[in-house]
């Protein structure tokens, strides 16, 4: 999973799903599919934070749309905060394969709480 680009409320990630990652059924688990949402989503409340706080992750949201294998090519995750706050955070997440399918989306909620810097 790589971090590819980060501005103000939003943050996208890539990934290169491969057959390590299938689950006994021969599909992507769908755990990396959240663990790319889940980061997507706090990255890009990170980015709403002034320094010394810091989020952590209350809940997600994941909706699977369609099943991921090896040869749906890179995964693109965007991650966009629908709303900032002193307390808990929100925000959104898509994820498409490298044929721009909508594979899962996901809703969060995070904590936001002072961080030592």
């Amino acid at each position: 999973m790589t971090l590819v680009h980060a501005a103000q409320g939003t943050a996208t990630f890539t990934c290169d799903p491969d057959e390590s990652h299938y689950n006994p059924i021969g599909t992507v688990h769908g755990g990396l599919v959240c663990t790319l949402l889940d980061s997507a989503l706090g990255c890009a409340v990170q980015t709403t934070l002034p320094k010394g706080l810091g989020y952590t992750s209350i809940e997600i949201k994941v909706n699977y749309l369609r099943s991921v294998r090896a040869n749906s090519g890179t995964l693109t995750c965007v991650g966009t905060v629908s709303k900032a706050g002193r307390r808990v955070a929100f925000a959104d997440g898509a994820v498409i394969d490298a044929n721009g399918k909508l594979v899962a989306t996901a809703t969060g909620s995070l904590l936001v709480f002072p961080i030592e810097v």
